[in-house]
């Protein structure tokens, strides 16, 4: 078992563009499973993107609680449908808030393998898996929410008239 440190805001690794991957090798393979055993390390973590780890490669993985899903250079090819929930980040701790996602998605990836594979996901998948993506772009959840929370609900402050 490899468990990585995960990086935390504020870390410039976190806001940068991750690299395509342009064969799927051992190390590839490797750095997968270190994704798989850092996030179930956790506790919490239902997505982990390499970035977060610190390694800027287009790979992530992603457990709603269906099983593992391992995909390398993940793709968005459709969306549709809208929701809105809850976000949090294993690089953000302790803070929350609501984001607009597309409710329905399909992914085109490569797995371990190097095989291509699409993956459609709906309700949590789909925002898990955009969530993700968004790693690998620099992107963080904080950057699309709509409302936020630290540990306890936080208050709108007083108006000036």
């Amino acid at each position: 078992m490899a468990v990585k440190i995960i990086r935390m805001e504020g870390d410039p690794v976190l806001r940068q563009v991750a690299k395509p991957i342009p064969e799927v090798t051992s190390n590839i393979q490797k750095l997968l499973t270190d994704l798989a055993d850092t996030m179930y390390d956790t506790g919490n973590g239902i997505g982990l993107a390499a970035p977060q780890i610190g390694i800027l490669k287009r790979a992530i993985v992603v457990d709603v609680g269906e099983g593992l899903i391992e995909l390398v250079n993940p793709e968005v090819v459709a969306s549709e449908g809208e929701q809105i929930g809850p976000e949090g980040c294993l690089s953000i701790p302790g803070v929350s808030g609501d984001v607009l996602r597309a409710n329905r998605v399909t992914v085109k990836a490569l797995n371990r393998h190097g095989e291509e594979f699409e993956i459609t996901g709906e309700g949590m998948l789909a925002r898990c898996l955009l969530h993700e993506i968004d790693h690998l772009n620099g992107i963080l959840f904080t950057d699309h929410v709509r409302r936020m929370a630290t540990g306890a609900e936080q208050r709108p402050g007083k108006r000036k008239k």
